[in-house]
């Protein structure tokens, strides 16, 4: 029993005339009639009789009849899901990224997309770099902003480089610290320090190691929210996206120099081909944004 046997069968008990359900699927009365006869031996009893008044349901007939109807109806209904998936009418995409990321560089183009994709289901995964790189391979998550190299070396993901951002030292408002300095400078300042699995720890331990020092923690083991307010509240300073600085009047801005500090922000995801079409069109969103 195929699906245009059903079409066919439900068209003839609509019409109850081979003649007009023949012009209504648009073949002939011929073919129609040998495809019922086809459904009728599939199920191994006679549906439809010809009567001096046209075409009447058997018993047999009467009892597939509503089954038919309902089948076509959510055939008709897959069909129509998968074409406004394919449209992007429906669809999910699961984004990580660092907190950091999430507030500077992707609620934007969360609000773009969002704009273009009203129908489309986001989710948002704040983590540090090493724990999203853990739920993107996975599958917990479709795409994520990642640092590099960390993203390069992960296998069977494929990255790009989308956003390069300058590194900066966050200090209390009213404290005196200059417009610039250099990381050799950092020694003997109390510092303020996001906890294991943060690429930003990582970047900063690195940086005073190579300027011949070992850092001074004040506090360690918070999340990006929770070292901004450390900061703000005179605990220490704190090496930061210059973009988290924002307009916050508690913070004190200084660029580092010698060397400059800075991080490449690649997106990652598994295979290309293999991601959903929401998200493959959320991907092209994003690296359109960051890449401008």
């Amino acid at each position: 029993m195929q699906l245009r046997h059903l079409a066919y069968f439900v068209a003839v008990a609509d019409e109850r005339s081979f003649t007009r359900a023949a012009d209504t699927l648009g073949i002939s009365q011929p073919t129609l009639s040998k495809q019922i006869q086809a459904l009728e031996n599939s199920l191994g009893t006679r549906l439809l009789v010809r009567d001096r008044a046209g075409i009447e349901l058997t018993s047999a007939g009467e009892a597939l009849l509503p089954h038919a109807q309902r089948i076509l109806i959510e055939a008709d209904n897959a069909t129509r899901s998968v074409h406004e998936v394919a449209s992007l009418q429906r669809g999910r995409v699961r984004m990580g990224a660092t907190p950091s990321m999430v507030e500077g560089l992707l609620a934007p183009v969360l609000g773009r997309f969002r704009a273009e994709h009203p129908a489309i289901d986001l989710e948002v995964h704040e983590a540090g770099s090493r724990d999203l790189t853990a739920e993107l391979s996975s599958g917990r998550i479709d795409l994520a902003l990642l640092i590099v190299p960390l993203a390069s070396q992960i296998p069977d993901l494929e990255t790009s480089i989308v956003y390069t951002e300058r590194l900066v030292l966050a200090s209390p408002a009213d404290s005196d610290m200059p417009e610039e300095m250099d990381v050799a400078d950092l020694a003997g300042l109390p510092l303020v320090m996001f906890r294991e699995g943060y690429d930003l720890r990582d970047v900063t331990l690195r940086a005073c190691q190579a300027a011949g020092f070992e850092p001074r923690l004040s506090v360690e083991g918070g999340e990006m929210g929770s070292v901004l307010r450390f900061v703000e509240s005179g605990l220490g300073h704190a090496v930061v996206p210059d973009i988290v600085m924002g307009t916050r009047t508690g913070l004190r801005r200084t660029r580092l120099e010698n060397p400059p500090l800075s991080r490449s922000i690649a997106v990652a995801h598994r295979p290309l081909e293999t991601l959903p079409l929401a998200a493959r069109a959320f991907r092209a969103t994003l690296v359109e944004a960051l890449e401008s």
